[in-house]
């Protein structure tokens, strides 16, 4: 029953919010990329976030690769971002919870999702001061593990988060070991096909999704099995029947190293690599390109 009345709550504020939000002509994100920054950087990065005047923040990544795997650290990044000024969705990074290990060696993978899924993606708001209303997929019984998968829409463009992490989707060599693998696969799929009938029934003008891999990316060779082909491909083939922009915005990969990021576009499918710091994103959702990138302490379009 509570279930049901947290969705009650969750739609009705979302259809009191949204009209107003449509109208708007133009508005500003923040995309925080992951990188080594320490912890300091991450709380700079955040307070200058917290003084620009944006709809939101997404962050991509808990923390970095070199930190620890600790509830203790989690617990602490957790209230930094609710901290937030602004409202803050959390886009999963494979450096939060992949390379973590127990103190016998042994792979602490899914112990540590199952960690980070109960601090940062669970409710249904964001995190931060500005609470923004979010559709998890985790609300469908049969992706009910999946919460870090969600959905908002401000001025018309639905925005969307979707768990694909870097070093290749996580995908595993050792026969037997791609069970989060296949199961997240089948639940992305699934995440996509949603995510875009409900820009054809709500007539979006475009579509932004935040991850961490670089799925529009192809690796070079062939002696490795391309942990993102499948992604890949459904994301080409929806973005065909799409009229509308869609942009995909992610952590880059080790071997791109652009000291500005911009964005790559192939047809209506836009890619956009963070290296490190952060970035606006200046979104006009009613121009035919209605995304430019700002860095993050500059005034200046890029």
């Amino acid at each position: 029953m509570k279930q049901i009345l947290r969705c009650l709550l969750t739609c009705w504020l979302t259809l009191i919010t949204l009209p107003a939000l449509a109208t708007i002509e133009e508005f500003e994100v923040a995309v925080i990329a992951h990188s080594n920054a320490d912890d300091a950087s991450l709380r700079d990065m955040l307070t200058a976030t917290d003084a620009a005047n944006l709809a939101f923040v997404v962050a991509g990544g808990i923390k970095t690769i070199k930190e620890p795997c600790s509830d203790e650290l989690y617990e602490q990044r957790k209230a930094l971002f609710d901290a937030s000024k602004n409202g803050l969705i959390v886009s999963a990074a494979g450096s939060d919870w992949i390379a973590c290990r127990y103190s016998n060696g042994r792979t602490a993978a899914i112990d540590r999702l199952n960690r980070v899924r109960e601090l940062f993606f669970s409710g249904d708001f964001s995190l931060g001061a500005s609470k923004l209303p979010l559709m998890r997929q985790s609300a469908n019984p049969k992706f009910r593990s999946y919460s870090e998968n969600v959905r908002w829409e401000v001025g018309n463009v639905l925005f969307a988060t979707i768990n694909l992490p870097a070093e290749n989707n996580h995908y595993l060599a050792a026969a037997g070991r791609n069970g989060e693998f296949e199961d997240r696969l089948i639940a992305n799929q699934d995440w996509l096909h949603r995510l875009f009938s409900l820009i054809a029934r709500s007539q979006a003008s475009a579509l932004v999704l935040f991850c961490d891999g670089a799925p529009l990316f192809t690796p070079g060779g062939e002696d490795k099995r391309d942990g993102f082909a499948e992604v890949r491909k459904q994301l080409h083939h929806l973005a065909e029947k799409f009229p509308g922009k869609i942009l995909l915005v992610h952590n880059a990969p080790q071997t791109v190293r652009n000291p500005i990021p911009t964005i790559t576009w192939r047809n209506n499918l836009g890619d956009l690599a963070l290296t490190s710091g952060w970035i606006r994103l200046v979104i006009t959702p009613h121009q035919t390109m209605p995304f430019r990138v700002i860095e993050g302490n500059n005034a200046a379009p890029q």
